[in-house]
């Protein structure tokens, strides 16, 4: 079967203009397995990473969509200008290639397998495969805090099979984090695992953004969240877009910029 007979559709987002020239993230959705689509719009480069004689203060890990790529993203570092990231330092790690059964089993970047698309509230999940994506997630994070990263510094954020990866990873980190940033995603296992949420890691706060119009994701899926996170003794700030389809907005990464600036602490 040739990949443009595959049905479902990719949860990525991607840069491309609008009629204002205002840049956004964004998601083209179809019936069919979606390729990658690149912009024609150069966007501006990315601030430098902190010098060797500048220690990072802060960490942002941006977790990608299915069918995507970390390197894809790294424009994402261009919307954050305050001067209290310019020592912070950014991964965009990319998912490893697995067979995803909701594109017949088509090989491509996923951190995880999804059984069915749209995703729904009630939607099948691979809670082994999460589990395992989060040690990885785990192991990145770790480094950034033997490498002196204050771990309330520390922030995942993530688009869609990302933001499900994000909330898991967030959720079952042993200690608390500087936040969970949730975009377009959903819960990606049963309340089964709030018994293996550390009192630590329930004082993480989460930041959920959610389009109303997504049929991508359903937004049913992304409002089941704070009435988990509030069964696990977890706040979230959870942010409905009206008329936002599978995307991220440019407002939606002002918003994180603020919400992530008003955590930053002010030492390691």
């Amino acid at each position: 079967m040739s990949l443009r007979s595959c049905p479902s559709s990719l949860l990525l987002p991607r840069l491309r203009p609008s009629s204002l020239a205002v840049l956004a993230f964004t998601v083209f959705a179809s019936p069919f397995l979606l390729l990658p689509r690149r912009s024609a719009v150069n966007p501006p480069p990315p601030p430098p990473p902190p010098s060797p004689s500048m220690a990072a203060r802060s960490f942002v890990l941006w977790l990608h969509g299915l069918g995507d790529s970390g390197p894809a993203n790294e424009p994402i570092r261009t919307f954050f200008t305050f001067p209290e990231f310019n020592l912070t330092k950014w991964a965009f790690p990319s998912a490893p290639h697995a067979p995803v059964s909701c594109n017949y089993g088509a090989i491509m970047p996923s951190w995880f397998d999804i059984h069915e698309i749209p995703v729904a509230a009630v939607s099948p999940k691979d809670e082994k495969g999460v589990l395992k994506a989060v040690e990885n997630v785990h192991a990145m994070i770790d480094r950034e805090v033997a490498a002196g990263i204050n771990p309330e510094n520390i922030f995942v954020c993530g688009f869609s099979q990302g933001g499900a990866l994000t909330l898991a990873s967030v959720l079952l980190y042993p200690k608390t984090l500087g936040g969970g940033a949730v975009f377009s995603g959903w819960v990606p296992f049963n309340s089964s695992i709030i018994e293996r949420i550390s009192p630590e890691a329930r004082k993480t706060p989460i930041l959920w953004s959610h389009g109303m119009a997504d049929r991508t994701v359903l937004f049913e899926a992304g409002q089941a969240g704070p009435p988990f996170l509030q069964q696990a003794g977890i706040s979230c700030e959870f942010k409905a877009y009206p008329d936002l389809g599978h995307s991220i907005t440019p407002e939606e990464l002002r918003s994180l910029e603020s919400w992530i600036k008003s955590r930053l602490k002010s030492s390691s």
